[in-house]
Formats: structure tokens, C-alpha cells, sequence
């Protein structure tokens, strides 16, 4: 594989993102002492940041690969909202076909951090289902898109904030069928099985338990691919791509199944690692169409973006270097 080739072939990639975005607030400081009032720590602040969240963060990591991406979600008419629409706006992700809603609040996870240890988080949100409404507007918006820019790949980032509801992933599947477009998922609980027919489901270990209901004590080959078989016949897509935190990734495709180890890194913060690896996995299997590179390679990226604390974005230029070392 020539990487440098793959790597500059992203600059061509349209992407869709579709899903729920947040705005991640950061305050950083120390600690000194217990309050005299209860027994907490008083976090004495030195510094704040203002990071993009949820599906903004995989848009984030797909502008930082090269990637062409629009940005589908409905946030709050408020200031965390006007914040986040700017970050994202500065970051080169399009933002025009973003809803702006009264009804809503803009997600804001605050952390609160003190010597690289989140001691607090704070959630100011909206969890209710988009309304009627709201949810025509947002698929008129990505049927628009979709027809005009026909973009390689659509991205589902779900995080049960409301914004993708079940019959709005249905008509976006089958938007995305009639035009030729990808699909893939990042999913969680709610809609787990809302995804019918999409190309890439990417769970992880914790949400497949959970949807199928499954102890899963022994985590092989053989058990995962029994994981990959029940989900087969309820969503009837192509590709199951599970990740396992330190035990690296599985993949299947029809018969062709295997796992990849991860690779050993100082681990800061899994924050963010999902969206990284949906965001890669997606890229390139619109490229290649070759799942065990699209594996090999979101699994390198994650693993990369877990040194880092907080949300952040894969670092391309390590990431090529990487790619190079550990797969050529």
C-alpha cells in the first residue's frame, strides 16, 4: 500500500455527517484544598477551552485527514449554540446546512480538570426526539445535499441526544441506497437497531452486549463472530466492525472475519477515541473498499488519539508515519 498516495486521495472525499453535536467545555486547574463547606475539593480554575463534541468531532478528524465534510444536525438558538457553530465554521467544516431550533438546547459538556484527572462533569441539554418539524427540515436539508454534492460516504454519529430518530435514519438509508451513497454508524442504545441496511455498523464491546442482551464471557474469534451473525440478521448490513478497547478490533464481511490486537500506547484519556475510529474506518473504506486496511488503520487512530486528554483530533502527519511503521 503507498500511503502517501492513500493519505492524498482524502482531499477528494466528500463526507456527510449526520447526528448530534456538542460543544466540550474545559476548565483546568488545581487543587489546594477541601471546601470548609462540604467535603469537596475546590478546584481553583487557571485556565478554560472550548472544544467541538460528539458529531463534531468526527467531522473534526475528517477535515484534519483532508476530507471535503458537511455537518447535518440541529442545535440551540444560544450562546453555547453561536460558539460552536464559530468553532466548526474556523475548523473548515460546513456548517450551512445546520438547523438552528428554539425548542433546543445547544449540548454543553463541561469537565472540570485538575492534574490530568476529570473531577466533574456538568451536561446542559436537550434528550427529547427532534419534532415532526424539525426532523423534515433536517432531511430536506441532507436530501438537498446528497443530490447536488453526491458525496462517497454518510456518517451517522449517534449519542441519544434526539437528533437522529428512527425514522429519520430510515429515510436517510434509503436516500443514501437510491443515490449511491455509504453509509456507516457509530451507534448507541436507543436506535441500535434503527440502522437496517447501512454498510459499516460500528458498536463497541459494551453496546453489543447491551443491544443483543449478551454476557459474552469469552471474547474470540469464534464468539464475535456469532455477535456478527445476530446482528446480520436484524440489520441485514454488510459490514460489522466492533471495537474492544485494549483488545483491538474485529471485522467481519459475510465469511471473511478477523481481529486485530491493539497496539501498546500510554493511555491519557479515551475521550473522543469512537469518533476518530468511525471517522478513519469510513475514509478509507470509501477509498479502497478494503476492510482489513479501513481496520488496521482506525485502529492505529484510535489508539493514537487516547495519548492525548480531552477530544482531539487525529494528527494526519503522525498518523501517515504511523500507518508506515506498523502496516507496510
Amino acid at each position: 500500500m503507498n500511503f502517501d498516495q492513500l493519505f492524498d486521495s482524502f482531499s477528494k472525499v466528500k463526507v456527510a455527517v449526520v447526528g448530534d453535536v456538542m460543544l466540550d467545555t474545559y476548565w483546568w486547574g488545581h487543587v489546594d484544598r477541601i471546601s470548609p463547606e462540604a467535603p469537596v475539593p475546590v478546584v481553583a480554575l487557571d485556565s478554560s477551552e472550548l472544544r467541538i463534541g460528539g458529531a463534531g468531532n468526527v467531522a473534526l478528524n475528517l477535515v484534519a485527514l483532508g476530507a471535503q465534510v458537511h455537518i447535518f444536525s440541529v442545535m440551540g438558538e444560544d450562546q453555547d449554540g453561536k460558539q460552536l457553530d464559530q468553532l466548526l465554521t474556523d475548523s473548515n467544516i460546513d456548517t450551512s446546512y445546520i438547523l438552528f431550533s428554539h425548542e433546543r438546547k445547544t449540548t454543553n459538556k463541561i469537565r472540570v480538570i485538575s492534574r490530568n484527572q476529570q473531577m466533574m462533569r456538568l451536561d446542559s441539554e436537550t434528550v427529547k426526539d427532534l419534532s415532526a418539524t424539525e426532523e423534515e427540515a433536517i432531511f430536506d436539508r441532507i436530501s438537498e445535499y446528497v443530490q447536488k454534492e453526491q458525496p462517497q460516504v454518510l456518517i451517522f454519529e449517534d449519542y441519544n441526544k434526539g437528533v437522529l430518530t428512527e425514522s429519520l435514519i430510515t429515510k436517510i438509508i434509503s436516500l443514501c441506497k437510491q443515490e449511491g451513497v455509504l453509509t456507516t454508524v457509530d451507534p448507541k442504545k436507543k436506535n441500535f437497531f434503527a440502522y437496517k441496511g447501512v454498510d459499516i455498523f460500528k458498536p463497541n464491546l459494551k453496546e453489543v452486549k447491551e443491544g443483543l442482551n449478551l454476557s459474552l464471557e469469552k471474547v474470540d474469534q469464534a464468539s464475535l463472530s456469532e455477535v456478527h451473525s445476530r446482528l446480520s440478521q436484524e440489520l441485514g448490513h454488510a459490514v460489522s466492525f466492533i471495537t474492544l478497547s485494549e483488545k483491538g478490533v474485529f471485522v467481519q464481511q459475510q465469511e471473511t472475519a478477523f481481529q486485530i490486537p491493539s497496539h501498546i500506547r500510554n493511555i491519557a484519556d479515551v475521550s473522543g477515541a469512537g469518533d476518530t475510529v468511525i471517522a478513519v474506518a469510513s475514509l478509507v473504506y470509501a477509498v479502497t473498499k478494503d476492510i482489513r486496511l479501513f481496520a488496521a488503520m482506525a485502529n492505529i487512530a484510535g489508539g493514537l488519539v487516547c495519548e492525548e486528554v480531552g477530544t482531539a483530533a487525529i494528527d494526519k502527519k503522525r498518523f501517515l508515519q504511523e500507518c508506515k511503521q506498523l502496516l507496510s
